[in-house]
């Protein structure tokens, strides 16, 4: 690994870099903060999918992309300036410095003893969120509105975990998930696609809910199960294709089998 002199090395590289790029090419010296965004969420989805495949290469290769994005951001703050990179760097060291006074305030001395949990290090920290706005912040204002439904409703149910609003045991939740397939299934026996649809987010919003209070993480679940998807259908239609028979020509029966032998070569 690299000594702390040559990491500093290495980002004022990145500095020198990007500020020929903004000044020299023709393609960076027109980007804008609405230009870049849709490619900055791209990146961000490709760093996502490197971290769930736990390719190290590909993870460094992505972070860096990332970290492009951020230097280019700040490039284009210091042009207007309103802020630049020491400023982006100086308000999240603050901003952690005021998020962890078990580490930086009085309460250092109880972290050193083993005091402090991690589950009162998070309710802590969405408390004092709370107080950097001197009060007037809504827990759940801070919760992105373009966030993905599904890491959006964890990431609601967690903030209103961090301010006491949460199932007192967490086996308790799975009487709510029952409840809510059972209202499901009603309003799906009367065909009625509105009231379905309203009772489907409730019962998704309870089985993600059963997921934060069990320590899952039901997005990488999800994605863990479209792959696993993915890698099964994709063998049934290979087998398919070497023998000649196309899969709208197979019954339920023959991909059903296909479909078996997939799972038991994933499991030898």
């Amino acid at each position: 690994m690299h000594t702390r002199e040559e990491k500093m090395e290495a980002f004022g590289r990145l500095l020198d870099v990007m500020d020929d790029l903004r000044t020299k090419c023709p393609w960076d010296r027109k980007q804008t903060n609405e230009s870049l965004r849709p490619n900055t969420i791209e990146e961000t989805y490709e760093l996502a999918d490197a971290l769930i495949k736990d390719d190290k290469a590909e993870i460094c290769k992505e972070l860096g992309d990332v970290l492009l994005h951020i230097v280019f951001y700040a490039r284009i703050g210091s042009e207007t300036g309103d802020f630049d990179i020491a400023d982006v760097c100086n308000k999240l060291c603050d901003k952690l410095i005021y998020r962890h006074p078990h580490v930086y305030g009085p309460e250092a001395e109880r972290i050193e003893k083993g005091e402090i949990t991690v589950d009162e290090v998070l309710q802590n920290w969405e408390q004092l969120k709370v107080k950097e706005k001197g009060g007037n912040k809504r827990v759940l204002s801070g919760v992105p509105e373009a966030l993905p439904s599904l890491i959006k409703a964890y990431r609601i149910q967690d903030k209103a975990r961090g301010v006491g609003f949460d199932w007192a045991k967490r086996e308790d939740v799975w009487d709510k998930v029952r409840e809510e397939m059972g209202e499901l299934e009603v309003e799906l026996a009367r065909e009625d696609k509105e009231k379905s649809t309203a009772e489907l987010g409730d019962f998704l919003f309870s089985v993600i809910n059963a997921a934060r209070l069990y320590k899952l993480n039901p997005d990488n679940a999800l994605e863990l199960t479209n792959r696993k998807f993915i890698r099964r259908f994709t063998y049934l239609e290979e087998h398919s294709i070497r023998i000649g028979k196309p899969l709208t020509e197979m019954t339920l029966e023959e991909m059903d089998a296909i479909w078996n032998e997939a799972k038991k070569q994933e499991k030898a």
